[in-house]
């Protein structure tokens, strides 16, 4: 087994995770494109419509649409439905604030961080990351 590479993300808000990668180059609208009760992703039109987000690590370079992702976001924290981590490509403040609200309401750390797009680029669905709370990521390539 390959040794995983180590790429290095901004925090935003600082948190350790472990598990699978979900994937995308498309920005995800959470009002509408995200089904808090299962944490399915149900915008038809996206690229990862019909996949299950809940306990992945979902990179998504940035967020589409209003402040309602914070809100949907915070009700999947609550339902056990949301993502163990989000990646993106910057500062996305809707993300940053549904996962301050989610630590402060819930006791739930939802790190959020920020990878140049070069490192954005190499996450593959189905990878396996390992997230340090100082940013350090562990990529291990998904088995062909």
């Amino acid at each position: 087994m390959k040794a995983p590479e180590r790429l290095q993300a901004r925090p935003i808000i600082p948190g350790a995770a472990d598990g699978v990668v979900l994937a995308t180059t498309e920005p995800l609208s959470f009002w509408g494109g995200y089904d808090y009760h299962t944490g399915a992703i149900i915008d038809r039109r996206h690229p990862l419509a019909g996949q299950v987000a809940a306990g992945r690590i979902l990179a998504v370079p940035f967020t589409r649409g209003s402040s309602t992702t914070t809100a949907v976001l915070l009700e999947a924290v609550r339902a056990g439905t949301a993502p163990a981590a989000i990646l993106t490509t910057g500062i996305d403040s809707f993300f940053a604030l549904a996962a301050v609200v989610a630590e402060v309401m819930y006791g739930h750390v939802l790190p959020v961080l920020a990878l140049d797009e070069a490192d954005f680029a190499r996450l593959e669905t189905g990878d396996h990351l390992r997230i340090d709370a100082d940013g350090a990521l562990w990529r291990t390539p998904a088995q062909p």
